[in-house]
């Protein structure tokens, strides 16, 4: 079984994917969704992501890229380059969770993407462009409507279209 590395993400039609290291909505059906396509897999991600948790999330191994070899946490499988991130990683699916400068080291290694697009602008201080045409192929696509303050959303699966 090869490795087959993926991001999941979700982005504001403004390209805002954080703020303050906290999702700016709140859509319970994405988070349900992340831990479906996320439980029983190593996810990729950086210091902050892993912080931003309240404890590390149940049925996944965390490994945290970090430039700061003094840095360790209960829970996390610390590591200090792509090469020893996927080596620790295995061979199956891993995730990709961020933050954006992870999704930039390991975007070019990914041959999916799951996104949660979100159809509203949020303020915040982290984003992502959007994924070129050329590169990624839409191949899955779900669209929900806005409910109460829960903004509209689409969840996209896109496929690297040299991988497709």
């Amino acid at each position: 079984m090869a490795q087959q590395l993926f991001a999941i993400y979700a982005r504001a039609a403004n390209g805002v994917i954080g703020k303050d290291g906290q999702l700016p909505w709140h859509i319970p059906a994405d988070l349900k969704r992340f831990k479906a396509l996320t439980m029983g897999k190593p996810m990729l991600m950086g210091r902050k992501t892993f912080e931003s948790f309240p404890k590390p999330l149940p049925g996944r191994r965390h490994i945290v890229l970090t430039r700061d070899t003094d840095w360790n946490a209960d829970g996390a499988e610390v590591v200090h380059s792509i090469g020893e991130a996927l080596e620790v990683a295995g061979e199956g699916d891993v995730a990709v969770i961020g933050g954006a400068e992870i999704y930039a080291l390991f975007m070019p290694l990914c041959s999916r993407v799951e996104l949660t697009d979100v159809h509203r602008a949020y303020e915040g201080d982290t984003h992502m462009d959007a994924l070129s045409d050329e590169e990624w192929a839409v191949t899955g696509r779900e669209d929900f409507p806005a409910e109460g303050d829960q903004p509209p959303y689409s969840y996209v699966t896109l496929t690297r279209r040299s991988a497709a």
